[in-house]
């Protein structure tokens, strides 16, 4: 009986290890969660998503505004000979598009 409750024991803490670094407080402190929107009332229309090969980081672009549309890119690199991934940071930038009209 002891060795049962020690191991259910273990498994119960490696259960809250395993599932603590799932959380979005993992995100936000390394900056990759998305950020809060006032009241929920964000716009939360979907992007066009452009795929490109392994190695380069995908297209992502909406309008974003009455005018004004988005792009957006990830990367990320993996070392052959390590586990860990590398993160680049996102490149954004917001153009005039005359096709954007304005929220209804």
């Amino acid at each position: 009986m002891r060795r049962l409750s020690a191991s259910l024991a273990v498994a119960g803490v490696c259960a809250v290890l395993l599932l603590s670094g799932c959380s979005r407080q993992h995100y936000e402190e390394r900056g990759k969660a998305d950020a809060p929107v006032a009241g929920r009332a964000g716009e939360d229309s979907p992007a066009e998503v452009y795929n490109f090969p392994d190695g380069f980081g995908n297209l992502a672009t909406k309008c974003v505004g009455a005018g004004k549309r988005a792009y957006a890119t990830t990367k990320f690199v993996q070392q052959k000979d390590e586990d860990d991934v590398e993160i680049v940071p996102a490149n954004a930038v917001i153009v005039d598009d005359p096709t954007c009209r304005a929220a209804r």
